[in-house]
């Protein structure tokens, strides 16, 4: 059988992801487990009813445990430790690439990389650190034609400039996203839309991934896992200066000036969208360095005071409530700090053309289906509620 490789590798990605062993698996599929293991290694070929178990017990269908996987190379994948998901996710980011390729293609609808002359030029400069960072997300502002305005729409943003945008909740609290050169199929980034982890961090993420693809081309590289500290304080730069340019925020920030500390702070991290982490790093860098650590232990200080509670690095208090970008309102818990929620953080290109592929008749339905992960009956939910 000539796709007893992929057969393999794809059983144990599926397998090791929802962190089943043989026998486990091998039991939800009404196998023994010498049987499923023959099958795992290449000893067996599985009938066609025992592949059909196995792949309704991993809820997946039949051609996914028998389709080939794409093996990117182009890619930036840095987390905090190491990732026991990170195949199964760049095989995922892999078919995600290829699904949108094809619907652009089908409908002759691609979209133009429109910062590629921003990278150029950066690859010229001899700036380094926080001021080359300034310096790319002045030009990338500039590019996208921003000027003076204040961004709402992060993943639009990207989308209507050539970047594919794809989010997914990974359970890890060390991995926010990864970003994919031009070469493999790119450029596009994954956000890390966990639930643990804000909405402000997510739009930050973006910003982050979109600093490395104009500063970093040349650290595109999948063998790689480690974080350069150097390149990651540049593209936090960027993103910083990306979303909250200097003369908004310092215009903000001085009309906020008769509030006391905490609550300007979260006004400002309001207006832009960001975290108050974000706020407090952009007045600290204008700081001599000795004052700056002091800074941030008089706002946690003031915090505490005002709040009655001690404010983590991982909280994220007092941001927008999301009606205000025509979500839903989020849902309040008592003890616990109002933030965004998805709404304010959705990609929404892939799913027009799959619904434009859908009413010309270009794809099916259940083709669709899979290339929004959704099963047929969601899928079928979906397209009923398509209006206008």
């Amino acid at each position: 059988m000539d796709s007893a490789a992929p057969l393999q590798a794809n059983l144990r990605r599926y397998r090791t992801a929802r962190g089943l062993s043989q026998k486990a698996l091998a039991d939800r599929a009404g196998l023994s487990r010498i049987g499923y293991r023959d099958i795992e290694v290449g000893k067996a070929v599985p009938r066609l009813g025992s592949l059909e178990r196995i792949a309704a017990a991993l809820e997946v269908s039949v051609p996914e445990l028998l389709a080939p996987a794409r093996q990117l190379s182009r890619v930036r994948f840095r987390a905090q430790k190491r990732m026991m998901l990170r195949e199964n996710l760049l095989v995922d980011v892999a078919r995600w690439l290829d699904d949108y390729q094809e619907l652009e293609e089908l409908l002759e609808r691609r979209e133009p990389w429109r910062l590629a002359d921003v990278a150029k030029r950066l690859r010229r400069s001899r700036k380094k650190g926080a001021a080359l960072g300034k310096y790319a997300a002045r030009l990338a502002r500039e590019g996208l034609g921003l000027e003076r305005e204040v961004i709402r729409d992060m993943c639009g943003l990207l989308e209507d400039h050539g970047v594919k945008l794809l989010t997914a909740p990974v359970a890890s609290e060390g991995f926010f996203g990864l970003s994919v050169g031009q070469e493999d199929g790119g450029p596009a980034v994954l956000v890390n839309v966990w639930e643990r982890i804000s909405v402000e961090r997510w739009i930050f993420t973006a910003a982050h991934e979109l600093g490395h693809l104009l500063l970093h081309p040349d650290a595109y590289d999948v063998s790689q896992s480690d974080e350069p500290e150097a390149e990651e304080k540049e593209a936090d730069a960027f993103a910083g200066h990306f979303l909250v340019p200097d003369d908004l925020f310092w215009k903000e920030w001085e009309e906020a000036r008769g509030l006391g500390f905490v609550d300007r702070v979260f006004k400002v991290k309001r207006m832009f969208g960001v975290s108050w982490q974000t706020v407090l790093f952009r007045i600290a860098a204008d700081l001599p360095k000795r004052e700056r650590s002091k800074l941030w232990q008089r706002f946690s200080g003031s915090y505490k005071r005002q709040y009655g509670q001690s404010l983590t690095r991982r909280s994220e208090p007092e941001a927008l409530d999301p009606i205000e970008f025509g979500g839903r309102p989020a849902d309040r818990v008592a003890d616990e700090p109002a933030r965004f929620i998805g709404d304010d953080f959705q990609e929404d290109r892939l799913s027009r053309l799959v619904r434009e592929a859908v009413e010309t008749e270009a794809i099916s339905l259940g083709r669709a289906a899979e290339i929004l992960r959704l099963d047929l009956v969601e899928m079928r939910e979906l397209a009923n509620s398509w209006v206008g």
